[in-house]
């Protein structure tokens, strides 16, 4: 760790997959970016259980983990219905 790492709020690992998921949701490919949402919440545990995260980190990805898991609850194919039927 550096001598500014102490202040840094955010995680290059973490905000990569932060990049590629809205990528995907921009795209609507939801298959894929239910994918990103996972491997954000395993990479974000595992980082949490090193010590790697400060606590400025832990509050932000926090949020964000809670942001993006009650937005892309429905986000999926099998739940989407044709336009028409509606």
């Amino acid at each position: 760790m550096g001598l500014f790492d102490k202040f840094r709020t955010k995680c290059r690992e973490l905000e990569d997959v932060l990049f590629r998921m809205d990528s995907n949701i921009a795209n609507n490919y939801k298959d894929a970016a239910q994918a990103n949402l996972k491997e954000l919440a395993e990479k974000y545990e595992r980082l949490l259980s090193e010590g790697k995260l400060n606590d400025k980190q832990k509050s932000y990805y926090s949020g964000i983990l809670s942001v993006y898991s009650e937005k892309m609850k429905k986000f999926t194919h099998k739940d989407q219905t044709p336009y028409w039927t509606k």
